[in-house]
């Protein structure tokens, strides 16, 4: 039986060349025997796994456009030629979308690597064995859970028993066959197995584990999750660890805000990021965010006055943006060849200021200290009694076209362009080529 794993394996050991586009049926007289035979190969893979979860389509930068491409509302703008995003950011999203279509299925591909490497943990070394699974548990959970917020209703809705989620592809022994076969999840079985994923991933996982995922990447994650599900308990509980263990093992926030961004190497403050170099990796949100005067195309997206009035002219996030080409852009993908941070520390002490003030708790430490920390750094004067609304107001600036506006609209059952949290055009649309190769398995979602 040809496998789809195969060609998935065999392209994780040649880190993806970009000049090859993957077929959905091997070609390569490889094995996933051969492939996963040992140890070494069985970590090769695992790079490989990073490797094309940093493609441009997904974590390298379109998963992250598009979401705050939905939830524009007037503060920034598409400006650029491609007619891909310009629908996104319409909201009037074809399903022939090749972006969206490109995105589903090397997201999968990268799923498909991790499930390759859980098949043959028995091969890794005794002493690397957790490290190995517990990377491709939450490497997996990671894109399952940026699908799921992208491509299915929000959690917030409701309806968590009967809506659709995501195909739950669990096993690296996907035949031709089995691929008609594949159907949705429903959502409440999508987020339960992230959970699971990322908590057994949080168990095992070192603290230290140099620029790949990590127990406090695991924490944080996990946090978010919860956040987005609106388990606050939970969310705070992941938050409280994170902060706690990344503090006591020297992750910081950096000194000025200018210095979490644009960075060649990992800052103290993040817990997870893409690493780019000119010889390797994607950023795609320099690419469309950026000028060509660092290397980007014309400016595609531009930061509008209504974004902009809602720093305090003290505010160094407000100078943070600069002016080329007649628009404002976001400095945090300014220069070329630098890393994408995923996850920074700074979203955990707001994550535990939000779920601290929704409970009436002081866990870890007091909502108003952990605001100020981060007001602190941008030159604010502290608040010291900040209410909901301050604390929200304050992730939306700090996090500000880092990928979290729509899902955090979402789970906050805000509106974007006048359009509901719940509306089908912010969901994006399951892409047609493989609702034709499912044979009608995979239901395509409402409003397409």
């Amino acid at each position: 039986m040809q496998k789809l794993t195969l060609l998935l394996v065999a392209s994780a050991l040649l880190l993806y060349s970009c000049s090859h586009k993957l077929d959905l049926i091997p070609q390569q007289n490889t094995t996933s025997e051969m492939a996963l035979s040992s140890d070494a190969s069985v970590k090769r893979v695992l790079r490989g796994a990073y490797d094309a979860a940093s493609d441009s389509y997904v974590l390298g930068g379109n998963l992250m456009l598009f979401s705050e491409l939905l939830a524009a509302n007037g503060e920034i703008k598409w400006e650029g030629s491609f007619t891909q995003p310009r629908e996104v950011f319409n909201k009037k999203i074809l399903v022939t979308n090749s972006y969206l279509a490109e995105g589903w299925l090397k997201s999968f591909q990268t799923i498909h690597i991790a499930n390759s490497i859980l098949s043959a943990l028995d091969v890794v070394t005794e002493k690397d064995r957790e490290r190995v699974k517990g990377e491709a548990l939450l490497l997996r959970a990671i894109i399952y859970f940026e699908l799921v917020q992208l491509y299915a209703p929000p959690y917030s809705a409701g309806n968590v028993t009967t809506a659709l989620g995501l195909p739950l592809v669990l096993s690296p022994t996907v035949s031709k066959s089995d691929v008609k076969k594949i159907s949705r999840n429903t959502l409440e079985e999508t987020y339960t197995q992230i959970v699971k994923d990322m908590t057994e991933a949080e168990e095992i996982l070192p603290i230290s584990n140099g620029v790949f995922l990590n127990k406090m990447a695991a924490s944080g994650y996990l946090s978010r999750v919860f956040l987005q599900m609106g388990n606050y308990e939970k969310a705070l509980e992941f938050a409280d660890k994170g902060i706690d263990l990344a503090t006591k093992n020297g992750y910081d926030l950096v000194a000025t805000y200018a210095d979490a961004f644009n960075n060649a190497v990992n800052s103290r403050e993040d817990l997870f990021s893409i690493q780019v170099s000119e010889q390797d990796g994607s950023n795609n949100m320099q690419l469309f965010w950026s000028v060509p005067e660092y290397g980007a195309r014309d400016g595609d997206v531009s930061i509008e006055a209504k974004h902009l009035i809602l720093y305090k002219p003290g505010d160094a996030r407000l100078h943070f943006f600069y002016t080329s080409n007649g628009a404002a852009r976001s400095g945090k993908w300014k220069l070329r060849y630098k890393n994408i941070s995923l996850f920074r520390l700074a979203e955990l002490y707001l994550t535990r200021a939000e779920c601290n003030i929704r409970l009436f708790s002081s866990i870890g430490d007091d909502p108003a200290d952990d605001l100020n920390l981060i007001r602190k750094r941008s030159g604010l004067i502290a608040n010291p009694n900040p209410s909901l609304s301050d604390i929200l107001h304050e992730r939306k600036l700090e996090l500000a076209h880092e990928g979290q506006a729509i899902h955090d609209l979402k789970r906050l059952k805000g509106k974007t362009d006048g359009v509901e949290f719940d509306a089908p055009n912010l969901v994006l649309p399951i892409p047609q080529r493989e609702i034709a190769a499912s044979e009608g398995a995979l239901k395509q979602n409402e409003g397409y």
